[in-house]
Formats: C-alpha cells, sequence, structure tokens
C-alpha cells in the first residue's frame, strides 16, 4: 500500500505539472555581424558619444606654408646639401682623409676634430643655437 500510495504521488507530481521551455535564439545586434540594419545608426551615435579622443590639429608647418616659402625652403635645403658636398669632396680629396677644422656656411658652424671616440663633426646653427654632433667611429 506505501508503495501504491508513492507511486501515485510521483505520478500526480510528474503527470500533474507541465514543464515549460523555449528554444534559445541568438540575434546579432551589430549589423557588421548578421544583426539588422537598422541599428546602424543608434550603434553609431552611441560610439561617438562614447569616444573621448578629439582630433589633433595639423602642426605640420609644411602643410601651412604658401607655395613660395615652400620653394624658398626648398632651395635653402638644396643650396645647404650642395655645400655639404662639396666640404666633403673637398676634405676627403683623392686621398681619402678628412682634416680637422673649422667651418662656417652662413649660419651653420661645422667644427671637425678626432678624439678617443674616432672623427667628431659638430654642426653648430649660430641663429637659434641648434647643434648636433656626428661621430664617426675610427679603425682601432
Amino acid at each position: 500500500m506505501k508503495k501504491l500510495l508513492f507511486f501515485i504521488a510521483i505520478l500526480s507530481v510528474f503527470g500533474v505539472s507541465e514543464s515549460f521551455s523555449q528554444q534559445l535564439v541568438y540575434k546579432a545586434t551589430n549589423p557588421n555581424f548578421g544583426g539588422d540594419t537598422f541599428n546602424y545608426q543608434f550603434l553609431l551615435s552611441s560610439a561617438q558619444a562614447q569616444n573621448s579622443f578629439t582630433q589633433e590639429e595639423n602642426t605640420d608647418p609644411r602643410n601651412e606654408q604658401s607655395d613660395i616659402e615652400a620653394f624658398t625652403e626648398n632651395l635653402n635645403n638644396q643650396l645647404l646639401n650642395q655645400i655639404s658636398r662639396s666640404l666633403f669632396s673637398q676634405q676627403f680629396g683623392t686621398s681619402g682623409t678628412l682634416s680637422p677644422g673649422t667651418f662656417s656656411f652662413g649660419s651653420l658652424v661645422v667644427e671637425i676634430f678626432e678624439s678617443s671616440e674616432g672623427l667628431v663633426i659638430d654642426i653648430l646653427d649660430t641663429t637659434n643655437g641648434d647643434q648636433t654632433q656626428v661621430i664617426i667611429p675610427g679603425n682601432q
């Protein structure tokens, strides 16, 4: 009798109660991944509202120059290039040795000397004080 009551109780619990379920389906929101194309404007405006980056101003001086200023800068660069070529051809010559000395080209002062590190070339711009140093290692 106890077994029968237990069996009826089990049947009544599982038989009377209904179980509900549904199929789970994934649907993308982003139109790039197969979502609805009407979501594009919403997603774009949401991304732009969250964007904290700002576009930097163009600080390249070449883009702000007029044509005559660009031509003048180009001409100056070509002249300095020609002067430096002639300096090196005079210094190296046929013997291939670079002799120490100080040379002046407009506002540029070039000093060449030998040190324990090798051949040192100091270039100084007298208009604004900018300077650079080139060291050519020697044979040791």
